[in-house]
This record gives C-alpha cells, sequence and structure tokens, in this order.
C-alpha cells in the first residue's frame, strides 16, 4: 500500500468531530492537525500494514505528513531493526503532544538498538517532550525488555532522582512513571531500589537540601510509594 492510499483510509476511519477534538484538548492533547482516530482502531490499522515490504519508506512519509494520527501509526508500523540514530532524533524533536510521545516510544523507540543511550541522553534535555521521551523509554523498557540486566535501570533511578524536581506537567508524571515501572516490572532489587529513591527524594538532594521544598518531587516520590507499597503489588516481591 502506497503513502497517498494509507492516507486516504485514515481519513475513512476519521470522526473530525469537534467535541471529540474538545475532548482531546482537555486532556492536554495537541488537536492542531488531529482527526480524531481512536488507538484501537489505528493498532488494528497497523497490523495490515506491518505485513507491508515498505512499512520503514511508508512511516517515514507518515511521519512527514504532520497528521497527528499518521505520526503515531508511523511509529506502530516502523521497523525498529531500520531505524537510525538521526530518524530518532529528528521524530523526538518534532514530538508536539504526550500520547504522540508515549505510542512512538513505547511501539518503536524502546526496540531499537538506541533506546538505552536515548533515555538517558534526552533525560538531560531541555525541550519538554523531549525530556518525557527519556523517561517514557525508561518506563516502557522496564516493562518490555525483559532479559535486561538491573544495572542500567538502577541508574536511571538515579537519573529519576536527579530531575525530580522539574515542575512540567509532562515531565514530572514521566519520572514518576519510570520509578513506578521500574519498581513493579522487574524484581525485588529493583522494587526496593525505586522505594528507597522515592524516599530520598522526599529527604535530600544532592546539595543537602530538602527537596521536600518541591511540590513537584513531593508529589513524585508519594505517588510512586504510595502504589508500590500497594499489597497486590508488595504480594509480588515482600516474602511474608
Amino acid at each position: 500500500m502506497i503513502y497517498k492510499e494509507v492516507l486516504s483510509e485514515l481519513e475513512k476511519l476519521a470522526s473530525h468531530d469537534l467535541k471529540d477534538l474538545a475532548g482531546m484538548a482537555r486532556f492536554g492533547i495537541n488537536v492542531d492537525k488531529a482527526w480524531v482516530i481512536s488507538i484501537p482502531k489505528l493498532r488494528r490499522f497497523a497490523k495490515e500494514l506491518k505485513k507491508e515490504p515498505n512499512r520503514h519508506e511508508l512511516a517515514l512519509e507518515l511521519w512527514d505528513s504532520g497528521v497527528h494520527e499518521a505520526s503515531i501509526l508511523a511509529g506502530l508500523i516502523d521497523d525498529p531493526k531500520k531505524v537510525t540514530e538521526l530518524q530518532l532524533e529528528k521524530w523526538v524533536s518534532s514530538f508536539d503532544s504526550w500520547d504522540v510521545c508515549d505510542q512512538v516510544c513505547s511501539s518503536l523507540f524502546d526496540k531499537t538498538d538506541f533506546a538505552y543511550q536515548k533515555a538517558e541522553g534526552w533525560s538531560e534535555r531541555s525541550e519538554e517532550f523531549v525530556k518525557r521521551a527519556g523517561f517514557v523509554l525508561m518506563a516502557t523498557l522496564a516493562v518490555h525488555d525483559k532479559k535486561a540486566p538491573d544495572a542500567p535501570f538502577e541508574k536511571f533511578l538515579e537519573i529519576c532522582k536527579r530531575e525530580a524536581t522539574d515542575e512540567r506537567n509532562f515531565v514530572r508524571k514521566a519520572v514518576n512513571w519510570a520509578i513506578r515501572s521500574i519498581g513493579k516490572s522487574r524484581n525485588v532489587n529493583l522494587y526496593n531500589k525505586a522505594l528507597q529513591i522515592a524516599q530520598e527524594i522526599l529527604k535530600e538532594n544532592a546539595q543537602g537540601e530538602t527537596l521536600c521544598r518541591s511540590k513537584t518531587a513531593r508529589w513524585i516520590a508519594n505517588d510512586a510509594i504510595s502504589e508500590l507499597e500497594k499489597d497486590y503489588i508488595k504480594k509480588r516481591f515482600v516474602q511474608t
């Protein structure tokens, strides 16, 4: 299937409903070029397109269209083995909505050879959605990469502590997500380490001042501790 045909099919799936657009906007989604297509519909379409021999080239064209749902579809169908570092940097720099960021990171970026490198590197960047992408990668790698050793995730938790005072909404939520995912998705060592990091965030920072003075850090830590200490999660890791 060629690019124009795919875009035409997307148009057929779209509602363009103003009420739906308003609903997306209320959830903080950038709707400037949104067509209103649900994720389940995009996933079903992507399942067909992943059979296409030219799916990587098609994904690149869909991304360049600038259409919100086409960007998500691009992440769903692209071949991670063909994704270059240049492509990663181009796409991440174009993120302008949390849902595109999260879908592309969890469907594509975390399956590339650059995932761990970018998770760490992007966490240091100043752009809100680039920084978010770094922490989304940490969260999704914790869930998806079952064979990875503990060391990179221990390092990720230290990075979460370092960035816990970033007050931007889409960053703080991703930092929190990373701590929770690492803590509840791996093993007892990382569970305990995630709890420890969250507790440290409440008590101190590198300068010896309490991070509790930061409402953002306090929320990140308290929310992570609250989830990690839920009975159904503790039972996985804490022996009674």
